[in-house]
């Protein structure tokens, strides 16, 4: 009898174990702080190099960072917040696809009381502790001057949009054509290539063909502007190309004289500044709304 007792103990006590185990919903048991991090997408270097800085701060700060890829598909990026929300990780870091798209995704973050930040693009609803990313704004209306004076304020030019609904490519667009008011230039040609580099090309062949009287171009981003570069050299005509982001690729054509300037970003500080952020939140200090990080245009 009194083994049975003894086993019967051993057994009750076992089971709670289990219990308290399954019941940290995915949180570090070890003390140290779990972040999720959804990025947008890995084939834009720019977003690789987001990671990276985010994931650098991590390992710094000595927090656990997990990394999840939506491909720029909005309805992975929703299976990547759920999983992040199941895991119970202690804030979410989130680039988003599409700033309409992700409002639900943050908004179940917030039923499940799990703090979002955005980093590059923003939410268009839901609550957000931080935005951390370049002004857009200032950006685009930095390109639109770059272009207006070395075209003397006068001539035609081409808008390259990124991905509809993304609040990078309405900034940036914005304060583009918020310069271009402001001068005798014309946008003879507005469409979107996705921020992608293929897209670009595609789309800027179609734009030359119709459109036999151009100066410049601006696209949402250098993939966009590497891709319809290509598109003007096999054209032989002379065209301006403005890009955004500074990417290794971009900067390399620049200094060989073929594209004209691109707006530099800092995607490795927006990615350490969103981590260090995070953990400052983490640790019950106060963080700003929206932290903006610091652009400058780069010529040859």
């Amino acid at each position: 009898m009194k083994k049975l007792l003894v086993l019967l103990l051993v057994l009750v006590l076992s089971l709670s174990l289990v219990a308290c185990s399954s019941n940290t919903g995915g949180k570090s048991t070890d003390g140290a702080k779990k972040i999720g991090l959804v990025i947008s997408t890995q084939t834009n270097p720019f977003f690789v190099s987001l990671k990276e800085g985010a994931e650098a701060k991590a390992k710094e700060l000595g927090v656990e960072i997990i990394v999840l890829d939506s491909q720029d598909d909005p309805a992975k990026e929703i299976s990547n917040m759920e999983d992040l929300i199941t895991k119970g990780v202690d804030l979410i870091l989130v680039n988003p696809t599409d700033s309409d798209a992700v409002v639900n995704s943050v908004r179940a973050a917030n039923d499940a009381k799990i703090p979002v930040i955005t980093l590059d693009r923003a939410s268009n609803g839901g609550e957000v502790l931080s935005h951390i990313a370049s002004d857009n704004v200032a950006g685009g209306k930095m390109a639109g001057e770059f272009i207006i004076e070395k075209l003397g304020g006068k001539g035609n030019v081409v808008e390259l949009e990124g991905i509809a609904g993304t609040s990078a490519a309405r900034d940036r667009g914005q304060g583009f054509n918020e310069a271009v008011a402001g001068s005798e230039l014309k946008v003879v040609a507005k469409q979107t290539a996705d921020f992608d580099r293929v897209k670009g090309l595609d789309v800027m062949e179609n734009i030359l063909q119709s459109q036999p009287d151009i100066q410049a171009l601006f696209a949402h981003n250098d993939e966009m502007a590497l891709g319809a570069l290509e598109a003007i050299k096999a054209s032989g005509r002379d065209i301006m190309v403005v890009g955004f982001d500074a990417t290794d690729d971009a900067v390399a054509s620049v200094n060989a004289g073929e594209m004209a300037a691109t707006v530099a970003q800092q995607p490795t500080l927006i990615g350490s500044i969103g981590v260090e952020t995070a953990v400052k939140s983490l640790n019950g200090e106060k963080v700003e709304a929206s932290i903006p990080v610091e652009l400058s245009l780069v010529t040859k």
